[in-house]
């Protein structure tokens, strides 16, 4: 997502973004409602939304907040095609609330993604956002690894690869998508610690690619029932093989790309910009 589409996102946001008075009138509370959320999040159907909210309304029970806070029922008179009026069920919500909504939307929706990055933030500068929507991806496309990586083992496991054979098989896939680098040469040109897996700190492209060669060989070690270490390694090889053709071809060396930071270092900043929402996102005021 680049910053055009971001500033684009943005100004949709802040337009239906309404500011209403505290409890005790010193304070603005930004609130956003439901029904013109819902097109800027990119739900073609009402229902649809509903049950994003719901999840939302879960999530925020199950941390223990109260939900009156940051969700209201309310009624909202709109016009139908035909020039008559009638109301309809909507939600005023906060910053925190949308916040959920977002984290409990279709991830594989571009607004959704970008909502996670906005509604977390205090900011609506488009640098700032975009920086934590990449760091979001980065952590994302880590754990898809993690899955990916996972699904291999139990696969191998099954057709009579042990932990070690397993250990083998991933060095080599490294050798081959790395251009020759080992795991550990890779590590040691990183500057990375032995004890530390690579993969925390490649940058998301590399991490992309190790997670494509991995789900390829899943994927064939599955349809053609492969046994045994050797014809799963020669899978494996190969899967690196074509995934480090596909990136020369585009001008890319995975063995020369800079480091990223730690991804644990990544994850634990997002966390606290999450844990920081619901304490910076005022409350709704008490109804009268």
């Amino acid at each position: 997502m680049n910053i055009q589409q971001i500033n684009q996102y943005t100004t949709s946001l802040n337009t239906i973004m309404q500011v209403i008075k505290s409890d005790d009138d010193k304070d603005e509370v930004e609130v956003w409602f439901a029904r013109d959320l819902q097109s800027v999040l990119g739900y073609a159907r009402w229902e649809n939304f509903q049950t994003a909210i719901a999840r939302a309304v879960d999530s925020c029970k199950s941390q223990g907040i109260n939900v009156d806070d940051h969700f209201r029922e309310v009624t909202k008179m709109v016009e139908l095609g035909s020039g008559s009026k009638r109301y309809v069920e909507d939600y005023m919500l906060t910053r925190f609330a949308c916040y959920l909504i977002a984290q409990n939307g279709d991830p594989k929706k571009e607004e959704i993604a970008f909502a996670q990055g906005y509604f977390a933030l205090q900011t609506r500068k488009a640098e700032l956002i975009a920086e934590h929507l990449q760091q979001l991806s980065r952590l994302a496309t880590r754990d898809r690894l993690r899955a990916s990586e996972k699904q291999l083992s139990r696969n191998i496991y099954q057709r009579g690869v042990d932990d070690r054979g397993y250990s083998r098989i991933r060095s080599k896939g490294d050798t081959v998508l790395f251009g020759g680098h080992t795991t550990e040469d890779m590590k040691r040109r990183l500057g990375i610690k032995s004890t530390r897996p690579l993969a925390d700190f490649l940058p998301t492209l590399t991490i992309a690619a190790k997670n494509l060669a991995t789900e390829m060989t899943n994927y064939n070690v599955e349809e053609k029932n492969l046994y045994g270490e050797q014809s799963i390694t020669t899978e494996h090889i190969q899967n690196n093989a074509s995934v480090r053709q596909m990136l020369g071809e585009r001008g890319i060396r995975p063995e020369n790309l800079p480091p990223s930071e730690d991804i644990k270092k990544v994850e634990r900043r997002v966390n606290s910009n999450e844990k920081m929402i619901e304490k910076t996102s005022n409350k709704l005021p008490k109804e009268k």
